[in-house]
């Protein structure tokens, strides 16, 4: 799952990436508004972490604008503002959720799980797909009695193709995806996970494969 994490603070920063990139998310930061809007507006993000106090464009101006161009990312905003009216107010411009300065790390991993369980369709914590359970709080793939536990990023991968069965994804949404824009990783990476998690499906005896569609990119196979 991919956050954007706006916040100006770079301590604070740091220290909010590091404890999501801990918990398996994978993070892209920026330091004013105006780049969290351009970020926004590719439409590649499962949620945004939005200080209110920021340079160039407050988080306040960033949400209205999303929200006005239909882009339904769901949202937190930081702030040390405690006021009443300040939370009504983000809540009002489309936030969905709003989390006061200083916080408790394990109150915002809640939060964010909350937000971002809120858009999806599926409230269940598993996929299926196929012969295939995916437990996505531990990141647990089943397959009648046998399973095995699914490293980071081979859990993003997996996620994305269960969620959207059928749908072919390339190299680059990958890459955009769980890598990021600013990640100097070779794209060869994709097709290195694509491997793991072929060897892992064949490990727990699934009849679901990853097949590779020349020259487009790789789609879940099910022969259910």
């Amino acid at each position: 799952m991919r956050l954007l994490l706006a916040e100006d603070e770079k301590e604070m920063s740091a220290a909010v990436e590091t404890i999501l990139k801990h918990n398996n998310y994978s993070v892209d930061c920026v330091y004013n508004g105006a780049d969290a809007l351009d970020y926004l507006e590719t439409g590649l993000y499962d949620g945004a972490i939005l200080d209110i106090m920021m340079p160039k464009m407050d988080g306040i101006t960033v949400l209205k604008k999303v929200r006005a161009e239909n882009i339904d990312v769901p949202v937190l905003l930081l702030t040390a503002k405690s006021e009443i009216d300040d939370k009504v107010g983000g809540l009002d411009a489309g936030a969905d959720d709003y989390l006061t300065k200083p916080f408790a790390m394990k109150e915002l991993l809640a939060r964010v799980r909350s937000i971002t369980r809120r858009r999806g369709e599926v409230t269940d914590s598993t996929l299926k797909c196929g012969d295939l359970s995916l437990d996505t709080l531990s990141y647990i793939l089943s397959c009648g009695e046998k399973s095995v536990r699914l490293q980071n990023k081979e859990f993003q991968m997996l996620e994305m193709f269960m969620k959207s069965s059928g749908q072919i994804f390339s190299a680059d949404q990958f890459m955009d995806k769980i890598w990021g824009y600013d990640s100097d990783t070779e794209l060869n990476v994709v097709w290195v996970y694509i491997s793991y998690i072929r060897k892992k499906l064949t490990e727990i005896g699934s009849t679901v494969k990853i097949k590779a569609v020349r020259g487009v990119g790789y789609t879940l196979e099910t022969n259910q």
